[in-house]
């Protein structure tokens, strides 16, 4: 059936306002960051509008391998930790709580979006550091003897706020994909003797693979370019990507943070690019 060039027109009408978002908040300053990548920063900072390569020589510069390296591995490890936490609680309030007390429990699971990122990570410093919550309490209990001085500012520091801070993006993927699953599926692998662990690898880790995917995307993405959790809760020591590009616009030098910013983002498409086979891959099988 023909559709009426009326209801075209309105169609479009309606998608209009979605297409000038995306335009002017979007595709705009994207194209701006990636035109100044190729500029040269001024004499004293700022942006000069001569084009080159020279920001695309620097970012691939050794000097930077050690940050590139860093930034992969402590979203690595992020994403990794939050697979391991969320998995069993969303299996939990998919398939085994009360239907009754299913919502409660995933509102909790959201409950820390309605703080500020930036409050909840000043949060985790009073907690970190050597006279917060944390060394107190060891010192109280008799634990340990003087404070532990590497809980704040320190790789392990930036680890915990980011799978804190990223471990909603985890379940809610994973309840998704396991509210799905049909519970008859188990019992009969229960059934003709399987036990927990070959359930669990035979059918629950098949079936819930694609919600996996997406839920790793979520969480290795954002992870990979931040920059609070790392310079508030790493400090100095702690130099990531995020970071680095934060430093460069700080310190005036626009094209350059531009050149890393687009390398970022270049890094990230290909990733995406893989996760996303690798999900069409599992969903063929």
């Amino acid at each position: 059936m023909r559709v009426p060039s009326g209801a075209g027109a309105d169609r479009w009408l309606g998608l209009l306002p979605a297409v000038l978002w995306l335009l002017i908040f979007f595709l705009l300053p994207l194209g701006l960051v990636f035109l100044m990548s190729f500029a040269e920063r001024g004499l004293y900072g700022g942006v000069r509008w001569t084009f080159g390569l020279e920001n695309y020589h620097r970012a691939i510069d050794p000097f930077y391998l050690p940050v590139y390296g860093r930034s992969l591995l402590l979203a690595t490890v992020t994403t990794v930790l939050c697979l391991l936490i969320s998995y069993p609680i969303a299996y939990y309030i998919a398939l085994r709580a009360d239907p009754k007390w299913k919502r409660a429990l995933l509102i909790l699971s959201i409950l820390p979006f309605w703080t500020s990122f930036l409050l909840r990570t000043y949060a985790w410093m009073f907690l970190l550091r050597t006279e917060g919550f944390i060394n107190t309490l060891l010192l109280m209990l008799g634990v340990i003897e003087r404070p532990i001085s590497w809980l704040l500012y320190s790789d392990v520091a930036v680890v915990i706020g980011q799978v804190y801070g990223e471990l909603p993006f985890m379940i809610l993927p994973l309840y998704v994909a396991l509210e799905r699953v049909d519970v008859r599926l188990i019992e009969a692998a229960m059934d003709l003797g399987a036990n927990r662990v070959q359930v669990f690898w035979r059918v629950l880790l098949p079936l819930t693979q694609p919600g996996i995917v997406t839920a790793v995307v979520l969480v290795f993405i954002p992870s990979l370019g931040a920059f609070l959790a790392p310079d508030l809760l790493g400090g100095a020591k702690s130099a990531v990507l995020g970071t680095v590009i934060q430093n460069q616009f700080v310190q005036r030098n626009q094209p350059m943070g531009a050149a890393l910013s687009v390398l970022l983002i270049l890094i990230v498409l290909g990733l995406l690019r893989v996760a996303l086979r690798l999900a069409h891959t599992t969903e063929r099988r």
